[in-house]
């Protein structure tokens, strides 16, 4: 859990959140738990796991998070914020999420040491996108191992 609090620094204050294939709710619950203002939407889309998130949703009483049972590539609405952990390479994750945050949001993917490796592998995809990428090393608190987030967003 600490890793998806690691993000609490780099997401602005009221933004809208969509959480990619939440699975068990990291790092969408623990977000809306410590940060009230933010708009988290959590998609995930197994029926067993998205009935367990909106269980937790109602049991925690999160009134700032919703969850849609839908593949992020069939959603159409967008967002501030994509975030994601755990859930596929960086090429098939801008495939389904570039929609969600193109072109004034960003997408945050909870990455590890392969980062850069996996921002060369799309680098001719974000270049044709007009998308750029950087790696920030975040923690939750000073104390608390780092984490690696992969930010995409349009150049400007």
């Amino acid at each position: 859990m600490s890793n998806s609090l690691a993000l609490l620094d780099v997401l602005g204050e009221g933004v809208d959140v969509a959480d990619v294939g939440s699975g068990a709710g990291l790092p969408g619950i623990p977000l809306a738990i410590v940060r009230p203002d933010l708009n988290i939407t959590l998609i995930e889309p197994l029926l067993r796991r998205s009935t367990f998130l909106s269980e937790t949703v109602q049991e925690l009483d999160l009134n700032n998070v919703r969850v849609e049972r839908l593949r992020a590539e069939d959603c159409d609405e967008q967002f501030d914020v994509v975030t994601c952990r755990a859930v596929a390479g960086l090429e098939k994750l801008l495939l389904w999420t570039t929609p969600l945050f193109y072109p004034d949001g960003r997408l945050l993917a909870l990455k590890g040491s392969n980062a850069e490796k996996e921002i060369a592998g799309v680098s001719t995809l974000l270049s044709r996108s007009g998308l750029r990428a950087d790696i920030l090393e975040v923690r939750a608190a000073p104390d608390i191992e780092g984490t690696r987030v992969v930010r995409i967003a349009v150049h400007r």
